[in-house]
């Protein structure tokens, strides 16, 4: 997926608006309301997963798209349509994808692209009965497709012998909204991406920094410390330490990389956790030093990845959408670490951004439909459309190689270790209209003005109660 600056890019803003605005729609047709955090879509920000424009159609992936299944006899001529956001580079992967489960299966599948308000003419389609069969859902629209009947439940089949992409083979932490607490399953993850720290070797090294971020988790001295030490050295230099966002990625990981928690449930449990409260303090004191930069103040047209291209900064906090382009950037020497952690582990749960591939319940083919969707969220699958320069990590077991291409970055096997013990946006959020929305608002002024940490989390755990009392 490409970043939030790109022009094709549907940033996470423009899409949580897009789904408000539908969910709107939703709610005068006498239907309950969806809306939640974190990143859509293997993806950020409703971001697709996909190799960025340009990509190509490689052998290897066509050797993988060979071992994606055998030509299936009753899927022969049958017509399925699906539908997707995305950006050029993106949308054309898909399209190749496409073209290449026909010519395995005789199917006549059809992709519907929607780089544009996707959310809100999905569920247009959908209240109108013309949405196709087969469909990306953000995170925020999950409990509303679910609680309204739009989309089947998927647990029997992903477990039953026509399925390619069993349910045992996803990290528990991805289900996020798709998985309801009666363990029912409306929503495979399409792929994901753990948030980590990306870093600047050259800055680092230019301010002093002799042990790079991913030697010192190995050696377990990766820690809040550390990190502060080193963007206190690299701020002297004239550059920026940290620079991150708002959403539910790059803010609640402090907590959790900490021991703290947020939701349990329902329930906002981070005002009453004094780990919460230590980790929003850490936050608000180094955006107070200027170690830490919040992207919301960089100068117009300045965004994170722009930042860290132009040697400007030694950390952003971003997922695996960032690789196309710092791939393209040749005198560019970076890596990535997990998140620093306040604790004794080397590593702790953080963030991950996911979107799910749902099944319309009035799917014309019921079965042919769940073809396409268990063969596309499959290893093959994703190893087809990951491949290349890729821009997110499988979210099934048995497709990790494409994570490793190239070795880029160096330290890949972070991303594979913080999907294994990482979160998706806890249902808790992103159940409720508009909550991660108001929640991002409200901690962009306070990343902006500053504020005290207690205070912090009662607003937001006032938030939670309003969002959620008014559902």
């Amino acid at each position: 997926m490409s970043p939030k600056h790109d022009p094709k890019f549907i940033s996470r803003r423009t899409f949580l608006s897009a789904t408000a605005a539908a969910l709107g729609g939703l709610a005068l047709s006498g239907c309950g309301q969806s809306d939640g955090g974190g990143q859509a879509g293997g993806t950020a920000g409703g971001q697709a997963s996909a190799p960025p424009s340009g990509a190509t159609n490689t052998a290897a992936t066509q050797e993988a798209a060979g071992a994606a299944g055998q030509a299936n006899a009753s899927l022969k001529g049958v017509n399925i349509k699906w539908s997707t956001w995305g950006n050029a580079g993106e949308i054309q992967r898909f399209q190749e994808y496409t073209a290449d489960f026909n010519q395995r299966t005789g199917a006549n599948a059809q992709l519907i692209p929607q780089p544009q308000d996707y959310e809100a003419k999905l569920l247009t389609q959908l209240s109108g009965g013309s949405a196709p069969d087969l469909f990306y859902s953000g995170d925020a629209t999950m409990s509303k497709l679910i609680s309204t009947n739009q989309i089947m439940e998927l647990t029997e089949m992903l477990s039953g012998p026509n399925s390619k992409s069993k349910p045992e083979d996803v990290t528990e932490g991805l289900w996020g909204p798709a998985k309801t607490e009666d363990g029912k399953i409306w929503g495979m993850p399409v792929d994901c991406n753990p948030l980590v720290f990306w870093y600047n070797k050259q800055l680092l090294q230019a301010a002093g920094v002799t042990t790079m971020p991913a030697d010192l988790q190995k050696q377990g001295q990766w820690n809040w410390s550390a990190l502060q030490d080193m963007t206190q050295k690299v701020v002297a230099t004239g550059k920026r330490g940290v620079i991150f966002e708002a959403w539910f990625g790059p803010t609640w990981g402090w907590v959790t990389t900490n021991g703290g928690k947020v939701f349990e449930g329902n329930t906002f449990v981070a005002v009453d956790d004094p780990k919460a409260k230590e980790a929003f303090q850490y936050v608000l004191d180094n955006l107070k030093a200027k170690t830490f930069t919040y992207s919301g103040t960089l100068p117009k047209g300045q965004g994170l990845d722009a930042m860290f291209l132009s040697q400007q900064t030694a950390f952003v906090v971003a997922g695996r959408w960032l690789l196309p382009q710092f791939k393209k950037a040749a005198n560019l020497q970076y890596d990535i670490a997990p998140w620093p952690t306040n604790t004794s582990n080397k590593i702790e749960p953080a963030t991950i951004a996911t979107a799910y591939m749902v099944q319309n319940v009035k799917a014309a083919n019921k079965d042919a439909a769940f073809a396409m969707l268990t063969d596309f969220v499959s290893p093959e699958g994703q190893k087809f459309r990951l491949q290349g320069g890729g821009n997110a990590v499988p979210s099934v077991s048995g497709a990790d190689e494409v994570v490793s291409e190239g070795n880029l970055p160096p330290n890949w096997q972070a991303f594979i270790d913080a999907r294994e013990i990482g979160y998706a946006v806890w249902p808790g959020m992103a159940n409720f209209p508009g909550l991660s929305t108001e929640i991002e608002k409200y901690l962009s002024e306070i990343y902006i003005n500053g504020g005290e940490a207690q205070a912090v989390l009662q607003k937001i755990a006032d938030l939670v109660k309003q969002k959620q009392g008014a559902a």
